[in-house]
């Protein structure tokens, strides 16, 4: 790793430990020219499946669509950002445990559905009748009574 101060390759890890869940590992270095310290975190690269849109047109994940989905739906709510985060977190994870290359974009929709729905019921009512498209009254009273009789 190079110096970011001085630009020497010649640098040692001083400690490493586990951050963001485990999915990175935090380095504490010194570099052995200069003796100034600085922190470097390592994590896999996994590459997430594109999205096969409903015009089938295929484009990759992009997870600035997904989080300003996400906040648009939660606008002005009482939802923390570190749970919008987490929640963005655990739909990536299970995208890249599914193991595809592609994935239709409704599955990522439901997803997002799911998450919301735990985060907040407002915002679950508010993206579902985007992503759902509903047409009248009548589908946001059923949506509602389903999330009263759970």
């Amino acid at each position: 790793m190079r110096c970011p101060f001085c630009a020497a390759q010649d640098t040692r890890v001083l400690d490493s430990r586990l951050a963001n869940e485990g999915d990175q590992v935090r380095r504490r270095r010194e570099c052995n020219i200069c003796k100034e310290r600085f922190t470097t975190y390592e994590a896999a690269e996994l590459t997430l499946p594109r999205i096969i849109k409903r015009d089938g047109i295929r484009e990759p994940f992009d997870d600035n669509k997904l989080r300003s989905g996400m906040i648009k739906a939660l606008e002005k709510r009482p939802v923390a950002s570190d749970d919008i985060e987490a929640a963005i977190h655990r739909i990536k994870k299970q995208l890249l445990a599914k193991g595809e290359r592609e994935i239709p974009a409704q599955e990522v929709g439901e997803k997002v559905m799911k998450e919301l729905n735990s985060l907040d019921h407002v915002a679950f009512v508010r993206f579902a009748s985007v992503y759902r498209s509903f047409q009248d009254v009548s589908e946001f009273t059923d949506i509602i009574e389903h999330l009263q009789k759970k």
